[in-house]
């Protein structure tokens, strides 16, 4: 990465309220010391709606319209999302601006201390990808759907609401949960997980000159 120096200064910025996308942005600001982020935390449509389905919802923007509407009007210059929750297409007049390498693109079946994946579990996943990739493991299984923060899907574990939970790997590694019992699903993953992006508009030329070595 180039060692080019920028000048310092301060951006507000958008991001989701959750546990885990704070995380995200401590990410966003370690790798960028030469911006103060002035964060303004957001709930989404898709943090308030428990009940719909992400099997339905495709490359929607249901995590994201709010942030994305702050930067169009121009409330916080940047929102920084989770990169598999970016909208296609890309919302009129925004732009992602810069895109982390990610950390961990796999996904990761948790299960209780101790346990293995056994004929009979209750699996929670609102993915059917994520449901064929725990089928090559076990075909034996029943499936329901989850919704909620990382914390309140690990809590249906606790509960024994559910036998396992599908958690993509890079949000165990961010909320430095990686001493979970954890079988690593086999396959691909969904485009852009693991990564980070940072939107902005597409006529800011100063903050897409201050981000775009995040991409490098």
């Amino acid at each position: 990465m180039s060692t080019r120096p920028f000048k310092k200064f301060s951006i507000e910025a958008a991001a989701r309220k959750s546990p885990l996308s704070r995380a995200q942005v401590t990410e966003i600001a370690i790798a960028m010391p030469h911006i103060d982020f002035c964060m303004h935390w957001v709930e989404t449509t898709g943090d308030r709606d428990r009940s719909t389905s992400l099997r339905t919802l495709g490359k929607t923007d249901f995590f994201t319209k709010e942030l994305d509407e702050m930067v169009l009007q121009k409330k916080a210059r940047i929102a920084i999302h989770s990169a598999k929750d970016l909208p296609d297409p890309m919302p009129q007049g925004l732009i992602v601006a810069a895109m982390t390498k990610g950390i961990d693109l796999r996904d990761c079946l948790v299960l209780r201390a101790k346990e293995s994946l056994t004929p009979g579990m209750v699996i929670a996943t609102s993915s059917e990808r994520r449901e064929e990739a725990v089928r090559v493991l076990q075909p034996d299984v029943r499936f329901i759907d989850i919704r909620g923060t990382i914390e309140e899907r690990l809590a249906k574990l606790e509960r024994k609401e559910a036998d396992g939970v599908v958690i993509a790997a890079a949000a165990l590694i961010r909320l430095k949960l990686t001493g979970l019992n954890c079988i690593y699903l086999p396959g691909e993953t969904v485009p852009g997980q693991g990564k980070l992006a940072i939107v902005c508009r597409e006529d800011d030329q100063e903050i897409r000159q201050a981000v775009c070595e995040l991409s490098i």
